[in-house]
């Protein structure tokens, strides 16, 4: 009776290591890709899965996207300006076959083939459309990681441009050119300024022509602005000739007045005289004579 149990015993124990060691749980994220002796048989859906201890070898394979870090790197751009470019891809596997059997490191691949294509690609460009074109510099990065790492069962979904470091003397010279490209923007801003400023006060003087009372106007409005801020005596000048005008013109009154009055008073002694002459008064009646 002891032997019976000590084999069964043994059996037991040989099955849970074989079921131990045949057993595989796969996540919902990984697929299974199954080699039995060396020889690819198929993969393995999520879940619990067995597979022939010692024969079968199984390879886990995430599918969710991985995010590369591409390290910072000198590179010497069209225009011979040295600049260190840092970036950073996002792949994932789509061929979980391809990733396990075409290349031996997907990731170390991945890596280096994002460095040598970054530095061509920043290469051939300028420093100027390196920092202001970087979207059209992702999507070429991208494009290129893509075609490469197709064969390898790999999808770049997106590459981005994280970092851009430039010499200290390269910084002193774009703040210049930036600096000076604000005073130019100024100094136009301030001619444009001025001439609408001028138009303006082209236009406010033909106005002030054809109505003259407007500059007294504007002339009563400064003194009382003058007066409002500053508590002091001011003297302001009348204009010349508006006063020569005007002191013209009350001359000419006048001059009219004394000539109306002179010819009235002309006709007024006349009339007088006709009057007091005794063929204008007619025959004078004789006293009556005494009876």
């Amino acid at each position: 009776m002891v032997v019976p149990v000590i084999v069964l015993v043994v059996a037991l124990v040989v099955a849970v290591i074989l079921f131990l060691m045949s057993a595989r749980v796969v996540k919902q994220y990984e697929r299974g890709v199954i080699l039995r002796f060396g020889r690819l048989v198929g993969t393995k859906e999520p879940g619990l899965r067995f597979i022939i201890p010692v024969v079968d070898v199984m390879h886990r394979v995430p599918l969710r996207i991985v995010t590369l870090p591409i390290q910072s790197q000198g590179i010497i751009t069209r225009d011979n300006v040295s600049v260190g470019v840092s970036a950073v891809a996002y792949f994932r596997i789509v061929d979980p076959v391809k990733s396990v059997i075409a290349i031996q490191s997907v990731y170390g691949a991945i890596e280096q083939i994002a460095q040598t294509t970054l530095r061509k690609v920043v290469g051939q460009h300028t420093l100027d459309e390196t920092l202001s074109e970087t979207d059209e510099l992702n999507v070429s990065i991208r494009r290129i990681l893509d075609r490469l790492t197709l064969d390898w069962g790999v999808e770049v979904t997106l590459v981005e441009l994280k970092d851009i470091q430039l010499p200290d003397s390269m910084k002193r010279a774009m703040a210049k050119q930036a600096e000076a490209e604000r005073e130019k923007r100024a100094k136009i801003i301030a001619a444009e300024g001025e001439s609408l400023a001028a138009a303006a006060l082209g236009e406010a003087s033909d106005t002030m022509m054809q109505h003259p009372l407007a500059l007294q106007l504007r002339n009563l409005q400064t003194l009382v602005e003058v007066g409002v801020d500053k508590n002091t005596l001011v003297v302001f000048p009348s204009p010349l000739m508006s006063t020569i005008g005007e002191l013209g013109s009350f001359l000419a009154q006048e001059a009219s007045s004394v000539d109306r009055y002179g010819m009235a008073r002309g006709a007024g002694s006349t009339a007088g005289a006709a009057a007091a002459s005794p063929a204008a008064r007619g025959p004078e009646k004789a006293p009556p004579m005494a009876a």
